[in-house]
């Protein structure tokens, strides 16, 4: 029986992927576990692996196509199979299948209001790759010439090539994501060089050309240079409006006296120095610290799925990193067992990756806390939007160097002080739980001995 080759689902919350590119053609032969398709996530481009070995026939997703985790996109056949075996998406009744096909074969009959694209392609006349096309740019297949025996993709492309529309301007091959971009940003496709096969226009290319030709436009008598919202930035506006409107957030901010972990810090680093190994960062430290702390509030380190929450086994930190677009989360994983040298090496070559685009799933996945420093950029205090499906996000800004009480005898001290605000999923996290996490954090970092107790 034929192998349906399916989008696959690769995050937990993940529910759709855009297909980038085929990297095998329909009908030709590929290998178990074969790269056949590139997609994109909302978080990396990844290859996806054939499910079998045979044939790939029946593509319905083109370049560009949103499609939904779980649909069926191909088809493998195995040996000793044909088209014949594939599962029929529709049941028509045999006089109705005929009907359609006597009504396509004959070029001044039009197919009845009633009969659907899918139908003609059951009944025969279309491929399955055609009949898709002709229905999403609403194409009727009775005034398509066939070039063979069957209806097929080429024979769409040179109809396109040949047909005007009213205002005389020819159809343009496009994906339906590049049609809908058009429509948001404004663009005509007809003047949008396509780089897909036959010259489709992919939905990349619809964004390179507005890049191109946004002009500035009066509105309400001002200018302004047109950004719009698509890929990795709108991903994540997106994902940013539902975790704010979905989860209620609360958060909670502590200082803490940095005086310690600066000192065991500079300890470190005269040590890397020796070894020839790179610095340790603040970053680094408090990814570890953090690890720990996770590990006896095992709340914090949770996922409401649905109806259950889910408390973490392993302790998987995301650090929050800027890149060119926006914003990607890379991932140490399991970092309670990990040493802060080996957390420091992870982020260092993470944020390279990071930043040349060439993060793998792997290391953007399956983040269970999210740890977002803007001290670097002079950032004092800030509350974060929680990372989904994660429950908490720890937001940390500059140490600043403050005057503060030291003792009952109300002696001061300048000590480097640092701002933490805590925003937490007050469906899976209360109040006090959150305030324990934060003490028991405050408490590792002024006096990180504790670790190695």
């Amino acid at each position: 029986m034929p192998i349906p080759f399916i989008m696959p689902k690769f995050d937990m919350d993940q529910e759709n992927a855009t297909v980038v590119e085929w990297l095998k053609d329909e009908g030709e032969y590929i290998e178990l576990d074969e790269a056949v398709l590139t997609v994109e996530t909302d978080k990396v481009a990844i290859e996806v692996p054939a499910p079998a070995t045979g044939k790939l026939v029946k593509l319905s997703a083109a370049p560009g196509d949103v499609v939904p985790v779980t649909t069926v996109i191909a088809y493998v056949l195995e040996d000793g199979e044909t088209e014949d075996d594939l599962p029929e998406e529709e049941v028509v009744s045999k006089v109705e299948k005929a009907q359609v096909t006597e009504e396509i074969a004959t070029s001044e009959v039009h197919p009845p209001a009633d009969i659907k694209i899918e139908d003609a392609q059951q009944a025969g006349t279309a491929t399955p790759v055609a009949a898709r096309m002709a229905q999403e740019m609403g194409i009727d297949l009775a005034a398509v010439p066939i070039a063979g025996g069957r209806l097929t993709k080429s024979d769409i492309e040179a109809y396109i090539q040949t047909t005007s529309l009213p205002d005389g301007r020819v159809k343009v091959s496009a994906t339906p994501a590049a049609r809908r971009l058009s429509n948001e940003l404004g663009v005509e496709l007809i003047s949008v060089p396509g780089s897909g096969p036959g010259g489709r226009v992919q939905a990349d290319d619809v964004r390179s050309f507005e890049s191109r030709m946004a002009p500035e436009i009066p509105i309400d008598g001002r200018e302004a240079d047109l950004v719009p919202l698509v890929g990795i930035r709108r991903t994540i506006a997106e994902r940013m409006q539902s975790s704010f409107q979905a989860a209620p957030h609360i958060a909670l901010t502590v200082d803490v006296d940095m005086t310690q972990l600066e000192a065991a810090r500079d300890r470190m680093n005269a040590i890397a120095e020796k070894r020839d190994e790179k610095r340790i960062s603040v970053t680094a430290l408090l990814v570890r610290i953090i690890a720990w702390v996770l590990e006896s509030n095992p709340h914090i380190n949770a996922s409401l799925v649905e109806d259950t929450i889910y408390l973490w086994r392993d302790i998987n930190i995301g650090v929050a990193t800027a890149i060119e677009d926006g914003l990607i989360v890379p991932v140490i994983r399991k970092a309670s067992q990990k040493s802060v040298r080996e957390i420091n090496n992870d982020l260092k070559n993470l944020s390279v990756k990071a930043r040349d685009g060439s993060l793998a799933l792997e290391e953007v996945k399956d983040g269970t806390f999210t740890l977002s420093n803007l001290g670097m950029f002079g950032i004092d205090q800030f509350r974060a939007i929680i990372n989904p499906p994660e429950s908490a996000i720890l937001a940390v800004g500059k140490v600043v160097r403050k005057p503060v009480v030291i003792n009952n005898q109300d002696e001061i001290e300048v000590r480097p002080i640092m701002s933490m605000t805590l925003s937490a999923d007050h469906r899976v996290i209360d109040g006090v739980v959150a305030a324990n996490f934060l003490q028991d954090l405050v408490l590792a970092i002024e006096a990180p001995d504790i670790l190695l107790y």
